[in-house]
């Protein structure tokens, strides 16, 4: 099978073109609002492959809008290599918790860092879960059980932080 080609990244986008003509501002939202909860994408990130993207004839260039904003469709081609890409090997998954990564030097953090940092984690985590929670309910009343499914992940491991946050050694 021959591979797409194509980063997660850029896969990502054309996944979202599926659903019609975008800008570069309007895929950070639908990013924002579909993925962020299991996968992060930064604004420099899309601006950086949307030309790329255009140039390799994945998607293509509607008429600039408002404020030069420039809207992006996905072509033929970009629909075979999403779906190219959808059939790959995932490979594995990368782990970076910033708060596990402090933990770790703890020794060298004082009693009072920790445990402003375990606060602080313990807040993101348990209004992320709240928010995604309602992200879950919202695409299972919309019928969107694929999303709904992936959304469970990110549920899980808020609620695996909150587990592990509770018995970390944090002084």
């Amino acid at each position: 099978m021959a591979e797409s080609g194509v980063n997660p990244t850029a896969a990502a986008l054309l996944g979202l073109l599926h659903e019609g003509p975008m800008t570069g501002g309007q895929l950070m939202a639908a990013a924002e609002r579909r993925l962020a909860p299991y996968w992060s994408m930064t604004r420099s990130q899309v601006y950086r492959e949307l030309p790329v993207l255009a140039e390799r004839g994945f998607v293509r260039l509607g008429k600039p809008g408002p404020r030069m904003s420039q809207p992006y469709a996905i072509t033929a081609a970009g629909k075979r290599t999403f779906s190219r890409w959808l059939a790959e090997d995932p490979g594995r998954d990368t782990i970076r918790n910033p708060i596990a990564l402090r933990i770790a030097f703890g020794n060298l953090h004082s009693p009072n860092q920790l445990k402003n940092l375990q606060v602080a984690a313990n807040e993101y985590h348990t209004d992320a879960l709240a928010r995604v929670r309602e992200q879950v309910k919202n695409a299972k009343k919309e019928g969107d059980t694929y999303d709904a499914s992936a959304l469970e992940f990110a549920v899980a491991y808020h609620r695996a932080a909150l587990s592990w946050l509770k018995s970390a050694a944090t002084g």
